[in-house]
């Protein structure tokens, strides 16, 4: 055989190699569209994907390629993140109004992203206005490959329960709310899995003496939710892509944004029980409930409700309890040694301090004195910056790294730069008398300390700083501080906001622009062909790609 046919060859097996060892793909194809429901017995327009209410299940593995085609058949703009998904190197796929221009009405756009090392619990949701109080929402988990353990034998089946807080207002009443100055108030109910718990079907089924595992994602909008199961006890196994020291709790509370999973053995009575959310910090409690049913029962379940704990200081106790579970192969987060966060110097402390004030007769919500809102040119904060038109969009650190003592509110871009492969620390202290809650997209950060009052440097000697869970949200009790540490060597454009999605959309939130000065695509992929463009970017040359 001569040369070239020898080199034909074997370019063709190292062609096919590189296939046979490329990871699986799973492809999707979701129809966005409205719908009527009532799950609170009153009528009232959703947004369904697929026509379902919660959309559909991912269910996905470690390393899977995710392929989502998302067409909107909506009269408005329409986005989707992917709460707790890091998108290593990948902020073009976060599907927030900083980072991608909007998926316009008729149109369809498609998602391309991997999951890697964060196994667990996590859900999608609508990222634009308030899309998020009328659905649009579903769980996304993430399983470890088979040649990785679990520290925990595999379930007898596997359940996602969403449970959120819920109004009978479609979502532009509620914006309509929030853009004339008002609050849109208190929930009208709370719903686990789209139901109230009315229905007298079982949500979920057991085997007598099997163990199920219930993930747990809050996906509501602005109210922290106690879980528990009746007459059964939760082990606690997974909370957002780390795996915990296995503690047994009977109540859990579970903030907004927040994922936990827990296993549960069905070593009670045959008969019915009820699963139980309850609201916590409201003046007046909502419980909704469902029904798990032994496989065979005919026993309605006990009417007597387990009562839900109060005050926050039990909620701020059961947070001290949590801890990562450092024998565990698996879930680590990137980079790959970075649980050794207790030894590694601090670069930067940025100290956030939330309010709210009326400012020309309407509220609004800040950090730190500076209240964000959108572009007025409709130019995603990334793809300014991508194209380098940044200084004709927004303004790089408006915020300061400390609260400042002001009466004045700025209402502008909240962009702020960090330095890439920088660990950070950061500091969220609430003067307030309501719960607060935060997400990082893009990162895992180790939640280090919680306490009263406000933060001093004296309090860093309260911080765990062995075991403190990885995970991607944390609340802030009132009148407390919470402190974080993060390694920002994810390059990109990413979004800091409050769960709280009311403060969200008037203010409380920010955007970090991690640049990698080397320009590689080792650090940062390039913008996908398939991207969006919108406002100031629209007809612009493509800038030159980033290189090996």
């Amino acid at each position: 055989m001569g040369r070239v046919a020898l080199a034909s060859l074997f370019s063709v097996l190292l062609g096919l190699s590189v296939v046979m060892a490329e990871d699986p793909y799973l492809y999707f194809t979701w129809k966005v569209t409205y719908g009527t429901i009532a799950p609170l017995g009153v009528k009232q327009q959703a947004i369904l994907i697929n026509g379902q209410f919660p959309g559909p299940n991912i269910n996905s593995t470690t390393n899977n390629n995710i392929v989502i085609n998302v067409y909107n058949y909506l009269d408005e703009p329409f986005l989707l993140s992917w709460n707790g998904i890091q998108q290593r190197k990948n902020s073009w796929q976060d599907g927030v109004s900083g980072t991608n221009c909007p998926i316009l009405p008729g149109k369809n756009f498609t998602y391309k992203f991997q999951v890697k090392d964060e196994i667990g619990s996590f859900y999608y949701y609508p990222s634009l206005g308030m899309h998020k109080a009328a659905g649009g929402f579903g769980g996304l988990r993430v399983n470890s490959r088979l040649l990785i353990p679990v520290p925990f034998d595999p379930p007898a089946d596997d359940y996602t329960v969403l449970i959120g807080d819920w109004y009978t207002k479609d979502h532009k009443a509620l914006q309509h709310r929030l853009d004339t100055g008002h609050s849109i108030g208190r929930p009208a109910g709370v719903l686990i899995n789209g139901k109230s718990g009315k229905a007298n079907e079982p949500l979920f089924v057991m085997q007598p003496g099997k163990t199920y595992r219930y993930r747990i994602c809050n996906v509501g909008l602005k109210t922290s939710l106690n879980f528990r199961i009746q007459g059964h006890t939760m082990k606690l196994v997974e909370m957002e892509g780390s795996h915990t020291i296995q503690n047994v709790y009977s109540f859990l509370d579970i903030h907004v944004g927040q994922c936990y999973s827990v296993l549960v053995t069905a070593n009670k009575k045959p008969m019915d029980y009820y699963m139980v959310v309850s609201t916590r910090f409201l003046k007046e409690t909502i419980t909704t409930t469902a029904i798990i049913r032994y496989a065979g029962s005919n026993q309605p379940p006990n009417p007597t409700i387990p009562k839900v704990p109060l005050g926050w200081a039990w909620s701020l106790t059961q947070w001290r309890s949590f801890r990562w579970n450092l024998t565990a192969s698996a879930a680590r987060p990137n980079p790959q040694g970075s649980y050794h966060y207790g030894q590694i110097n601090i670069t930067r402390t940025i100290r956030l301090v939330n309010s709210h004030k009326l400012v020309n007769g309407k509220l609004r919500y800040t950090l730190n004195g500076v209240s964000h809102s959108n572009s007025k040119t409709k130019t995603p904060f990334k793809l300014a910056e991508y194209f380098n038109i940044a200084k004709k969009v927004f303004d790089y650190n408006l915020m300061k790294d400390e609260p400042v003592a002001s009466a004045l509110v700025k209402i502008a871009p909240n962009v702020i730069s960090a330095q890439h492969r920088t660990f950070i620390e950061i500091i969220f202290e609430n003067p307030e008398k309501s719960i607060q809650t935060y997400h990082l997209d893009g990162y895992a950060f180790f939640a280090v300390g919680m306490g009263p009052g406000k933060w001093t440097p004296r309090s860093r000697k309260m911080y765990n700083l062995l075991d403190a869970v990885s995970r991607y949200s944390i609340q802030v009790y009132p009148n407390s501080w919470t402190a974080i540490m993060t390694s920002f060597d994810n390059a990109g454009m990413w979004n800091l906001r409050s769960g709280n999605w009311e403060n969200q959309y008037l203010g409380q939130q920010f955007y970090i622009s991690v640049v990698s000065e080397a320009r590689s695509i080792r650090d940062e992929y390039n913008m996908p062909d398939n991207a969006l463009r919108c406002g100031a970017v629209v007809g612009l040359p493509l800038p030159p790609p980033y290189t090996a």
